[in-house]
């Protein structure tokens, strides 16, 4: 599914949104297209034709609030180990605790890790050093406000660098 970089009213970026969310943004005049993907594909209904976004910009300014701690859900796990197994760095579809939760692992970001389910069903409630693995990147809390832009950098449309530099300075 194609991304759509998402910039706060201030050109600040937000995260990365699919490209169905993105339109539903324009149409309902909630967002500005600022960049048009560079192939110039466009998309047409009964009633308008409108060009692919790359880039789009909210029209009202939305404060992020400040949290110590990024909660921990499965998409934002995902997306800090950007869908790849910690243990053989193939499409992840899973969660896995590296120390398990039955030998007494708690559920945080710094013992989780994204896993494929080949992986998870053969490391199943052992710890690494029983079956000799060791993980690609140590799992960490995400930092910044603009955690939900990893990976943005390599995988997104050349159009979004000014803005992601931005983000990193």
């Amino acid at each position: 599914m194609r991304q759509v970089l998402l910039l706060n009213a201030t050109f600040e970026p937000l995260t990365t949104l699919n490209l169905h969310r993105a339109v539903v943004l324009v149409i309902r005049e909630k967002a500005d297209v600022v960049h048009r993907d560079g192939r110039g594909a466009v998309l047409r209904s009964a009633s308008c034709t409108m060009e692919v976004p790359s880039v789009i910009r909210l029209r009202r300014y939305i404060r992020i609030p400040y949290r110590s701690r990024i909660p921990l859900t499965r998409a934002a796990l995902m997306r800090r180990d950007d869908y790849r197994c910690a243990y053989c760095g193939q499409r992840a579809e899973t969660i896995d605790h590296v120390l398990p939760r039955s030998r007494g692992g708690l559920h945080t970001w710094e013992n989780c890790v994204a896993s494929c389910m080949p992986c998870n069903h053969r490391k199943a409630d052992r710890l690494l050093e029983e079956i000799g693995w060791t993980l690609r990147v140590a799992p960490v809390v995400p930092r910044g406000v603009h955690w939900r832009l990893i990976g943005a950098q390599s995988d997104g449309d050349p159009q979004w660098a000014p803005y992601l530099a931005l983000q990193a300075a």
